[in-house]
């Protein structure tokens, strides 16, 4: 361990994994920087308390209880990009900034994606092993040429417009693959059409639009409930014959069993694999294992997770994370903070629950009204994205100086879901990720105490998201006006076709987030964990054979409730009265949520409709879905993870 004397007033930085010496280099110039090799966690908890800044790459691992025992931590500085071994809620808790390094190895993995590519198109590593054993097979290893084929995204991701201002995976192998005259088509629901286009990149809405087209397949997405196992039979079996699939991401995101059945009846010709769902893989000790088979197919090549591995991938992250703990120990703020914002302490304490509603809302809102399987012929999950969203304040928080951390929260969870930023999304970026995006918040403050005839029910502040689609000029401010909600009521009237919006709302109560309204429906749950959320009549029965279903399936129940149809007769009268709402709060009034003219939520005489919200202890697959539709009477079915 290299040190200073006790009475050195440098603030200390504990290093217990190698780091490139460029970052540490530029820490020793004004901070005592400490590096300890691999100590054990007993040791960790022992001198942790002495320490301001941690820096950390994957093995060690930043529990609860380390974070506790750390008094006088700032920051932990994730030398990479992932944060699955910091335990970022307890960190936020404490005060801790957690930062990453979200660029420093994209450019590395946009590499050995190509790498890949090209490899498996001209079979170089089995050429390579034909020839190192003493064979010359030249009309053995006969290749495809990539000019003029169809490279499939998965997963474009952001980016600005100049080649050196590109901060996705997706978008530089976009850039790398039209470098070798390939055509790109990308799926990403919140990539930026400006971006793409600049990029030579034609979106497509769907992977059943994508998959048809590609020649070549690569996926750029983080591991999430929602892309696990994305790709498998029923989507390889949409690729053009013939196809090549690639996976640098996540393993586990393509469905092994389902590429080695592909690759074995011959209609994918061939795999690049980087991650696995298992990694190591033991071929060795479990040679029939559906990984080891895989792996062995003559036509998968495989490397050992070597997306990030290169010299300036790794001093790239070290520099960055080290830069980030100069810039927090100065009290500045960081560029890649992943949790907590630096701002007025004591309103941090008030808002600090909220951020987390308000992620949850956002989350919600893109895991249940855009991929909602509906109960209809032919019916299947898409993504429907409203792009243009009200974010209204209630009571207490409509007081605070910024709201910036609930607008960062939002947009976070708008697009954790579906993309690979969940880890980038914050204070700092909140605002150039959602511009980029295409997505539009406005912010509306009442300091109306009634907040809308619900003050009496224990909470100070309501939050309410209202999101619809819509459009105008993209603003570099938040707050800016709108060109106004649609008048759904004088739209019905006049015959023409209007457009749902959808209302999430939510309160905190000691410090827990409760989610209070989704559209019509009058809700009282923690959005925590796995829900199952079920839109169907409301007729005698349906608790029952919901129940019967899961049961069947060995699905625990951790909770139920019924959401009765409360806000309004239909969604006519609903989008009304939330339209006078904004209307009064745009021209100033103080009771645009509450008070006189504002309709408050009346239960149907007769509801005919209501939610039924289930906390279950695992995700629940699509043949359930489709099993709880087809029992009739259900209108559609979502799983979320929250």
């Amino acid at each position: 361990m290299a040190s200073t004397q006790d009475s050195d007033p440098k603030p200390k930085v504990l290093v217990p994994e190698k780091l490139s010496p460029d970052g540490l280099a530029i820490l020793r110039k004004t901070l005592q920087v400490d590096e300890v090799t691999k100590p054990s966690p007993a040791d960790l908890l022992k001198i942790i308390p002495t320490y301001e800044a941690l820096l950390v790459r994957s093995e060690t691992k930043v529990t609860a209880e380390l974070l506790a025992a750390a008094t006088n931590l700032k920051v932990v500085a994730r030398a990479g990009v992932g944060v699955d071994n910091v335990d970022v809620p307890a960190a936020t808790k404490l005060g801790i900034v957690v930062v990453n390094s979200p660029s420093g190895n994209i450019q590395a993995a946009a590499e050995h994606t190509i790498s890949l590519l090209m490899s498996m198109a001209r079979k170089v590593p089995e050429a390579c092993a034909s020839v190192k054993a003493g064979k010359w097979e030249r009309s053995k290893f006969v290749g495809v040429e990539v000019k003029g084929k169809t490279l499939g995204i998965i997963g474009l991701g952001k980016g600005r417009l100049s080649s050196s201002s590109i901060h996705s995976v997706g978008l530089i192998v976009a850039r790398l693959a039209r470098g070798l005259g390939m055509n790109i088509a990308a799926m990403d629901p919140y990539a930026s059409a400006s971006v793409a286009e600049s990029a030579n990149v034609t979106l497509v809405p769907s992977l059943s639009a994508l998959l048809p087209q590609c020649d070549f397949l690569t996926i750029h997405t983080p591991m999430l409930a929602s892309t696990r196992g994305m790709l498998s039979t029923s989507e390889l079996e949409l690729l053009k014959p013939g196809a090549r699939v690639l996976n640098v991401a996540r393993g586990g995101i393509v469905d092994e069993a389902a590429l080695l059945a592909a690759l074995e009846s011959g209609h994918v010709a061939g795999a690049a694999i980087d991650v696995f769902s298992s990694e190591p893989p033991r071929i060795e000790s479990d040679p029939e294992a559906t990984l080891s088979k895989l792996l062995l197919h003559p036509n998968c090549i495989a490397t050992p997770h070597l997306g990030a591995s290169t010299v300036e991938a790794q001093e790239n992250v070290s520099l960055d994370v080290c830069e980030q703990v100069l810039q927090i120990l100065a009290g500045d703020l960081p560029r890649s903070a992943v949790n907590a914002p630096i701002i007025v302490p004591k309103e941090y304490r008030t808002l600090q629950p909220f951020v987390r509603l308000v992620e949850k809302m956002g989350s919600l809102y893109t895991q249940h009204f855009s991929r909602a399987v509906a109960g209809v012929p032919g019916g299947e999950s898409t993504v429907q994205v409203r792009n243009t969203f009200d974010l209204i304040y209630e009571g207490e928080l409509a007081g605070m100086s910024s709201t910036k951390p609930l607008f960062a929260a939002l947009i976070k969870g708008l697009v954790a879901p579906i993309s690979d930023e969940r880890s980038n999304v914050n204070i700092v970026n909140a605002e150039m990720v959602a511009k980029e995006r295409g997505i539009f918040v406005t912010e509306q403050k009442s300091r109306d105490p009634g907040l809308g005839g619900q003050g009496q029910r224990g909470y100070s502040s309501l939050v309410t998201l209202v999101a619809r689609s819509g459009s105008r000029a993209p603003s570099m401010n938040r707050h800016d006006s709108y060109l106004g909600p649609m008048d759904a009521a004088k739209g019905e009237a006049a015959g023409r076709k209007v457009e749902r919006q959808h209302v999430i709302a939510g309160y905190c109560s000691e410090d827990t987030p409760f989610i209070s309204r989704l559209d019509r429906f009058a809700t009282s749950f923690v959005p925590e964990g796995n829900m199952l959320i079920c839109h169907n009549y409301d007729s005698p029965g349906k608790i029952g054979v919901v129940g019967s279903i899961l049961g069947r399936e060995e699905v625990n129940i951790n909770f139920m409730g019924v959401a009765p149809a409360s806000y309004g007769a239909g969604v006519k009268d609903g989008i009304e009265a939330l339209n006078q709402r904004l209307a009064g709060l745009r021209k100033g009034s103080s009771t645009g949520w509450g008070g006189s003219g504002t309709q408050t939520p009346q239960t149907p005489k007769e509801p005919t409709e209501a939610l039924m919200i289930l906390g279950v202890d695992r995700e629940i697959g699509d043949h359930v879905v489709k099993e709880l539709i087809g029992t009739g009477g259900v209108l559609s079915v979502s799983g979320v993870l929250l």
